[in-house]
């Protein structure tokens, strides 16, 4: 008789093994979570709610997710844990029954000009080799059809240290796929000299308008004034041919000036090494509009744009090369690789089909190859990252999703529950970050946190069911039916920006005139032409201000004093009323606490093990010398003022003895939109996705413009602040602005004045105007998609 099997009833007694059902969190302490402890059913869809600020992802991704990968990570060994990044252990009493994690989230791909959808799905390796093993004629390896090989030559003496040892003649090559002009990037880059220098001037009196490039810099002029090529006090459009040569573009050369060793390098590589090489987002804005001037990008003539060399784009297949395969759409693409029928290489091609249909499964079948990841939206890049776990056979892993909905249309969103389910039905623990109700109705289990944002947040308000959910009061149940109303009257225009002739992308010859004085919305199936039409085709003129999706970058040191420049203002007030200077109160400069460097904290690094960090034993967290403690506004330090929730110093400089105007201002923008709870010197790094997606659309309403440009607003929004932003965008235009959102969400569409509507598909299918005209209209005809889904959510 088993031992598995009752004596008495013959029922078979449950295997110890299959108890471990449940993943345990005990006291978790992540950012703002108040020692919450919950219990997440194995295989099962789990979704976590609440407002954006309440802790989903520090539960989620801060938690869970970070320890799965810490213990991974240490069962490696040490060396191997080297090159790996450190985590650090969760604030967390008990995490049991976890298991191995693959997180899926919201982080923007490299924004590297070498990075494209195919290289980062591995679909441009497979290319690769397909075309060294059947293109004709034959031109080389894989890296024949690479854009990022260079071919190299060289020819020399090597000695090979064998018995005696002798010298040996050899020979190397290597066949690249690279093209020699643009290096592999597809643009070459100009510069106009016209914003290098003035040339009416000489050396000495300032010629050289470069930002930062003062007269009388060590580094930069005086080495040009005084290295002998030049005449420092000629006019530049007085040097002669030669001059004009070492000025401009002579080679990295030693010189010595005032007795001191440097390195003279004509200007314009100076500049390409100084501006080009970097992340054009990571410069200062003023840097930033000093390099937009200069320079100017323009396809390779060479390559025409494919980045390859001509041998690589000679060989072909059945008439197509690896340039018209990676420019193809993809659902184009997996069509062509599906027709292939080359015994040889069978493996190849079932890989390869598996990977291109994956990618028209999960909506994404509008792209091309050759997309430069760095242009992909959120939504985009998240399910890019999809691909390769679709046709995977791990089973019980925990998959974590951040709001895999966002950027999808509602035709979309069901087509991705499905990928959802399915990868659940194999095995798999999914736990999703959401607020779409469309999402959170498939759930198996609902975590609800809450009740509020911040330190108002950070509690389990619910656990259970969806239909618990709903009953539960809480503020996600309550809003989870919410459905906006048509508008009954809509705005008049008073005025209208044209568009002629639009073909960025997929647009085809689009010609629309978008009503100005209302709220416009731009919808459309994810890839129909949206974003190409408002941020490719509204011109760039004074007055258009432009909020796209790109996320905001800031270290543990940034925070929204920072920021929105905010701290500028208030460290004026604090000098002015104590009369010393302002840059004692900041904790990156003068006034920072000598110990910790104005962190707050102390970091140890402990190699391959996860550093510690504790906070600064002298000035216990505040960041500040203890003498700038000792100067006071309004009764407050500058440590107590970035304490302060946004609310409160809204008020705290609204009036009284810290009455500061521009402090005021800037916290009244924040409040607009939401973010009353968040503490001014909270760290960027601890922000949510949607308070960031908040946190720049407030420092942007500070620019001066008549046309504010939104690239969906409503990522990272629960249901409740959706309604706050519908109230913020009311707001803006009653105050004589046009707002244009491009946007899925059906409460933005049913609140507009004017939908302007693109399709009827995806790439090469969308690319027009498939409706003009009031929400109303468009739901009394429901002509398009976005119609049909739009008079279902009012219940039309």
């Amino acid at each position: 008789m088993s031992k598995a099997t009752s004596t008495r009833t013959g029922a078979p007694v449950p295997h110890v093994a299959d108890s471990h059902d449940l993943i345990r969190v005990h006291g978790a302490r992540v950012n703002n979570l108040k020692d919450v402890t919950v219990e997440i059913p194995k295989r099962r869809l789990t979704v976590f709610t609440g407002v954006s600020g309440s802790g989903k992802s520090s539960l989620v991704f801060g938690t869970i997710a970070a320890d799965s990968q810490r213990l991974i990570n240490e069962t490696y060994s040490a060396f191997v844990q080297g090159f790996m990044p450190t985590l650090a252990r969760p604030e967390v009493d008990v995490l049991e029954g976890l298991t191995t994690a693959i997180i899926v989230d919201q982080q923007r791909m490299g924004a590297d000009p070498r990075s494209t959808v195919g290289t980062a799905t591995d679909a441009n390796a497979m290319l690769r080799i397909l075309f060294s093993r059947l293109g004709q004629p034959h031109v080389g390896s894989p890296n024949a059809f690479s854009f990022n090989v260079p071919s190299v030559r060289a020819t020399g003496a090597i000695t090979v240290e064998r018995g005696a040892g002798r010298t040996v003649r050899q020979t190397f090559t290597r066949t690249g796929g690279m093209c020699p002009r643009c290096e592999g990037r597809g643009a070459v880059s100009d510069i106009d000299l016209g914003q290098l220098f003035d040339d009416s001037k000489s050396i000495a009196e300032g010629a050289i308008t470069i930002p930062g490039w003062k007269a009388d810099s060590w580094w930069t002029v005086r080495i040009y004034a005084e290295s002998g090529f030049l005449d420092p006090n000629k006019p530049i459009r007085d040097f002669t041919k030669k001059e004009m040569h070492d000025f401009l573009h002579r080679e990295p050369t030693k010189v010595k000036v005032e007795g001191i060793n440097l390195t003279y390098e004509g200007l314009v590589p100076k500049v390409q090494k100084s501006f080009l090489a970097k992340d054009r987002e990571a410069m200062q804005p003023h840097i930033r509009a000093f390099v937009d001037r200069a320079v100017t990008f323009t396809t390779c003539p060479e390559c025409d744009g494919t980045r390859l060399s001509a041998a690589a784009r000679s060989s072909r297949i059945d008439g197509i090369n690896i340039a018209d395969a990676c420019a193809m759409q993809i659902s184009d693409l997996a069509k062509w690789v599906g027709e292939l029928d080359q015994p040889s290489v069978a493996p190849l091609l079932a890989t390869l089909r598996q990977t291109l249909d994956s990618f028209v499964e999960i909506g994404l079948g509008y792209l091309s190859l050759d997309r430069p990841s760095g242009t992909l939206s959120g939504g985009e890049a998240q399910r890019t990252k999809m691909i390769r776990h679709l046709g995977s056979s791990l089973t019980d892993v925990t998959y974590v999703f951040d709001e895999p909905t966002i950027g999808l249309h509602p035709h979309d969103i069901q087509r991705m529950n499905d990928l959802l389910l399915r990868l659940r039905d194999k095995g798999n623990t999914v736990l999703v970050v959401e607020h779409k109700p469309e999402t959170i109705a498939i759930a198996d289990h609902v975590v609800d946190l809450g009740p509020g944002a911040g330190t108002d947040g950070g509690t389990i308000c619910f656990e259970g069911t969806v239909e618990g959910l709903r009953t539960s009061g809480t503020l996600t149940g309550r809003h989870l039916d919410d459905r906006a109303a048509l508008k009954k009257t809509v705005r008049t225009p008073t005025g209208t920006l044209e568009i002629r002739g639009a073909a960025t992308h997929n647009l085809r010859d689009v010609d629309v005139d978008i009503p100005l004085g209302m709220l416009v919305v731009v919808t459309g199936v994810a890839g129909s032409g949206k974003s190409s039409l408002v941020h490719g085709s509204i011109p760039a003129r004074a007055g258009v201000v432009s909020i796209d999706q790109g996320a905001i970058r800031g270290s543990r040191r940034s925070n929204p004093a920072t920021y929105t420049g905010l701290l500028d203002p208030i460290r004026k007030a604090f000098a002015k009323a104590n009369g010393v200077k302002p840059a004692l109160f900041s904790a990156n400069s003068e006034g920072a606490c000598p110990n910790c460097n104005g962190a707050g904290v102390v970091y140890t690094d402990l190699a391959m093990m996860a550093g510690i960090t504790s906070v600064c034993d002298e000035c216990e967290g505040k960041r500040f010398e203890a003498s700038v403690l000792e100067y006071h506004l309004g009764g407050l330090d500058i440590s107590e003022v970035l304490a302060m929730s946004v609310t409160e110093a809204e008020e705290f400089f609204g009036a009284g003895e810290a009455r500061t105007p521009a402090a005021h201002a800037i916290l009244t923008r924040l409040a607009d939109v939401g973010l009353g709870y968040l503490s001014l010197g909270q760290p960027l790094t601890t922000l949510s996705g949607g308070e960031r997606q908040r946190l720049k659309l407030a420092t942007h309403m500070a620019e001066q413009g008549g046309v504010y440009v939104l690239d969906e607003p409503t990522t990272g929004l629960h249901l409740a602040d959706v309604e706050h932003l519908l109230g913020l965008l009311d707001r803006l235009v009653d105050a004589g602005k046009s707002v244009i959102v491009v946007e899925h969400h059906q409460a933005v569409m049913a609140h507009a004045d004017w939908i302007i509507d693109l399709g009827p598909g995806a790439g090469h299918d969308g690319g027009r105007i498939v409706f003009e005209g009031t929400p109303a209209d468009l739901v009394a005809a429901r002509s398009t998609l976005t119609g049909e889904h739009l008079a279902a959510y009012v219940g039309a």
